[in-house]
């Protein structure tokens, strides 16, 4: 069980910190053209598919984690490889199909409040506000009211590095909270050995 939650850690981490990168720089160079952003996404995504799909594949475990994985991982390469084939076509809808991606992803977020309510994590509810915080930005740049591209793009950089720290303090309090109840049951064990 640890070694599986380490994987999901390391893959969320990775994930999260390529969002904070790229954000970072959709923020600091809103100028670059379009066609640039639009491959540079493409490719940030299919690597990040890739790397999910070769997760699940390897790793072996039918846990809701995983299988959101496998979901997510199917989206993004699919999503990154549409873009890489049509930049052209594809630079117009970069906000949707962006905000689809942070849907996706704020429904993980979900998941995992819920996960760390049923653990009895005190502020399972941050993770919860978190999410729907995430699907309401996705929301948000699938109907696109942001008309210069500029403006979107900023916009898009900003929410990948909101994004990319809030899956880090969601997975380490998941992963923190996994942990600390695998170790109250390994004392009870140990405990109902001692007592026989």
């Amino acid at each position: 069980m640890e070694h599986i939650l380490k994987k999901i850690k390391a893959n969320v981490i990775v994930s999260a910190f390529i969002c904070v990168v790229l954000g970072v720089i959709l923020v600091a160079w809103p100028g670059l053209s379009a066609r640039v952003v639009c491959l540079a996404i493409g490719v940030v995504l299919v690597i990040n598919g890739i790397s999910r799909l070769l997760n699940f594949i390897f790793g072996k475990d039918d846990s809701m984690f995983s299988q959101m994985n496998l979901l997510m991982g199917i989206v993004i390469t699919v999503i990154g490889g549409c873009i890489l084939f049509q930049p052209g076509v594809i630079i117009a809808i970069i906000p949707i199909l962006v905000g689809i991606i942070i849907v996706i992803h704020g429904v993980n977020n979900l998941q995992q409040a819920v996960s760390l309510c049923k653990n009895r994590y005190d502020k399972w509810w941050v993770a919860l506000l978190l999410g729907i915080f995430t699907i309401g930005f996705g929301v948000l740049l699938i109907f696109n009211p942001f008309a210069a591209m500029d403006i979107q793009i900023r916009f898009i950089g900003l929410f990948l590095i909101y994004d990319g720290v809030s899956d880090i303090w969601i997975i380490s309090r998941v992963s923190r909270n996994v942990k600390q109840a695998y170790q109250d049951r390994s004392a009870i064990v140990v405990d109902g050995k001692e007592l026989d």
